[in-house]
């Protein structure tokens, strides 16, 4: 594949990541599951894509700063929503080769983490009470029990279907 074609399946490939991502958040936010401290976002499945191309990083990254903009927590949610994105992402790119019984299930692990650390501090910090470490403990457990059902609960089937069909080689 010569330089300008493998740069364009890039920038189409993040694209399409994006638009699937920001869609399915909007989703989840019409039936009041994409913010809040209890949350089950089915665009955090797509979060295993960085484990087949690194497209992904750039492409959840957009979508996630897309699907948050019509966030009640607004600007702090798109930026720190967004980084969390773009943390869980390069780490799990980074660590995609590191298998248990060939599934990715590590690389899975950092939304989990990422974004309990990140939005359970965000959700508490702009409660009226203000920063409290128990609130901080509560609501980072509640959007890590949500985001490990989605990522484990979806995203590995998904990693299983695309490898299985063997789609991974088309992305």
């Amino acid at each position: 594949m010569n330089k300008n074609k493998k740069k364009t399946t890039f920038v189409v490939q993040s694209a399409v990541i994006a638009a699937l991502y920001a869609g399915l958040t909007y989703t989840a936010g019409m039936m009041n599951l994409a913010y809040g401290s209890i949350q089950f976002r089915f665009s955090e499945a797509l979060t295993i894509l960085a484990c087949i191309s690194p497209a992904a990083i750039p492409g959840l990254t957009i979508g996630c700063f897309l699907g948050n903009i019509t966030s009640p927590y607004g600007i702090i949610d798109i930026l720190c929503g967004t980084a969390a994105t773009f943390i869980a992402a390069v780490l799990s790119y980074k660590t995609r080769n590191v298998k248990f019984k060939n599934l990715p299930l590590l690389s899975a692990f950092f939304p989990v983490i990422a974004n309990a650390i990140i939005i359970g501090l965000e959700i508490t910090l702009f409660m009226p009470e203000g920063f409290k470490l128990q609130a901080f403990l509560i609501n980072a457990l509640q959007v890590g029990v949500g985001e490990l059902v989605i990522c484990y609960g979806l995203g590995i089937p998904l990693y299983k279907v695309i490898k299985k069909t063997r789609l991974d080689k088309m992305i």
